[in-house]
């Protein structure tokens, strides 16, 4: 083999190699956070002003996973007071596993959520809620089995 043939023949697995990265990376998921990702970015400071408001709370959102319930727990200071907002509970590996359910807490800021609704999985639930005019966040880890 000559040295024209082995030029040609580097050509040709640098070419194979190329198409096959190009390849690769057309099969790659790409999804973001969210569809307004770059929205939600310039409200962030929303999300640290909550924080900060939630954690001068003498209590912290708890989540307990019984059988079939997920029952949310609101701190004791939203008891008996109107509450608005979402709880959105985020699956970073599969953005169809995301859900938003609106808060309907009863008078003492307990809130049931039904597990058939969810696939199992490793979720983020972020709990974003208003009360008195205050705005409150506060996220959580929980794994649904």
């Amino acid at each position: 083999m000559n040295w024209g043939q082995k030029l040609i023949l580097v050509f040709a697995v640098f070419a194979i190699g190329m198409g096959y990265l190009v390849f690769r990376c057309t099969q790659v998921n790409t999804e973001l956070v969210t569809k307004e990702y770059y929205k939600d970015e310039l409200r962030y400071q929303d999300v640290i002003d909550g924080t900060k408001t939630a954690n001068a709370l003498g209590d912290r959102v708890h989540l307990m996973q019984q059988d079939e319930m997920i029952t949310v727990q609101l701190p004791g200071e939203m008891k008996n007071e109107i509450i608005t907002g979402n709880i959105w509970f985020y699956c970073a590996a599969d953005a169809k596993k995301d859900r938003r359910i609106t808060i309907d807490a009863n008078s003492e800021a307990i809130q049931r959520i039904d597990k058939k609704i969810f696939l199992p999985g490793s979720y983020t639930v972020k709990f974003d809620w208003t009360s008195n005019s205050k705005h409150y966040y506060a996220e959580q880890p929980l794994t649904i089995l």
